[in-house]
């Protein structure tokens, strides 16, 4: 029987890749994201897939995509959050004072990566597949080490706590709670568009143990061993994608 995977940002990027795997295993694929044309172009990609366009940094959002959901399927078997980014390329008012201009940073960040996640959880929790639903979270080697983006790093950071404390609470459920940490990814929206500096390109591949970055694939794979039966002993830990990166210092 065909499980229903939500998955959030999954109009593009590492949300997309892993969209086509799960759905390539004949799942009920649901996309989520901000962007309604960009779900729905990634949907048009998908067999069978589906999309409910939300804010899911407003509490708004989390429950209209809950509403969906139940609606339309009744239980979530696997949801995968893979909303959020970089909070410096959403738009950014000016600020005279520097002050005012870190609490925007933070709090765009928090909202990006960490409220989406959290609010969306929690309005799914109760509709999660019991026994063997799955949630898995992206979070970031700069969660680890940091990085030039300290509110980015922050806001992927404060969803290792929350992910250990779900695993404890849904484990009596026979619910699996797991987070992945990429590295440098590219082929996504992170950079803005943009490419990367050639010279910080080739900084971060010095970092690997297996010479090359990473792609959506990579991680989409990874949650799609996760959500399979062969982890269903695996809960409450964080999988370095990253090429090894993380241990480089």
């Amino acid at each position: 029987m065909a499980r229903t995977v939500v998955i959030s940002g999954g109009g593009t990027g590492i949300g997309f890749a892993a969209a086509e795997i799960f759905a390539a295993d004949g799942e009920q694929v649901v996309l989520l994201g901000r962007r309604e044309e960009v779900l729905e172009r990634a949907a048009g990609r998908i067999p069978g897939a589906v999309y409910c366009p939300a804010d899911l940094s407003e509490p708004q959002g989390a429950r209209r995509v809950a509403e969906f959901v139940v609606r339309e399927y009744g239980t979530v078997d696997v949801l995968v959050h893979s909303a959020g980014g970089n909070g410096e390329l959403e738009e950014r008012p000016e600020h005279q004072d520097p002050l005012d201009a870190l609490a925007h940073d933070w709090t765009v960040n928090f909202r990006l990566n960490t409220l989406t996640a959290a609010l969306l959880t929690e309005a799914l929790r109760d509709h999660l597949a019991t026994p063997g639903g799955r949630v898995l979270f992206l979070s970031s080697i700069a969660a680890y080490r940091g990085s030039g983006k300290g509110p980015y790093a922050a806001s992927k950071a404060a969803l290792h706590p929350y992910a250990f404390q779900l695993a404890r609470q849904l484990g009596p459920r026979g619910i699996t709670v797991n987070l992945v940490a990429p590295g440098l990814v590219e082929e996504t929206g992170f950079f803005g568009g943009g490419e990367i500096p050639e010279e910080r390109r080739a900084a971060l591949i010095a970092e690997t143990a297996t010479g090359r970055v990473g792609h959506p694939g990579d991680v989409a794979q990874t949650l799609h061993w996760l959500a399979s039966s062969a982890a269903g002993h695996i809960t409450a830990q964080v999988i370095q994608v990253n090429g090894g990166a993380e241990r480089s210092h």
